[in-house]
């Protein structure tokens, strides 16, 4: 299994740059199975979401269904595919960050009651409590 980073990823989305979106869908297709896929880390998904909207003004909407299509590539293995499922349905309803979002599922998953921050919009979900500065 080889790793795959944001922008390889990235690249296959919004096909901004031909020669870098070919080599990336190349490599997809040539070196990724589904016996042997590429592996994408939840930061990457989280960097994903961070650079669709802040680099390409994708809506929600769009950066959830681009995830979706991650998941659904079957040459691809997402690092925790349950988290981020659990995380896009969050992330699709309310006003946190898809990383927030992720962070609060992963946090679950690895037995955390709560997760704490300062972020407000985070802290709307079940996962995380507010840590109240005084």
């Amino acid at each position: 299994m080889i790793g795959i980073d944001t922008n390889v990823l990235v690249r296959l989305i919004v096909a901004d740059d031909p020669r870098q979106t070919s080599a990336a869908r190349n490599f997809i297709r040539d070196r990724c199975t589904s016996g042997d896929p590429g592996f994408v880390s939840n930061i990457v998904l989280a960097e994903i979401a961070w650079t669709l909207a802040a680099g390409y003004g994708y809506s929600r909407h769009q950066i959830a269904d681009a995830i979706e299509r991650i998941m659904e590539t079957i040459q691809l293995q997402i690092e925790s595919s349950t988290d981020v499922a659990a995380a896009l349905i969050e992330y699709r309803a309310g006003p946190a960050d898809f990383a927030d979002c992720l962070i609060g599922q992963t946090n679950r998953t690895a037995d955390c009651s709560r997760t704490v921050t300062f972020d407000r919009k985070a802290a709307k979900l079940d996962t995380f409590e507010l840590l109240k500065s005084s």
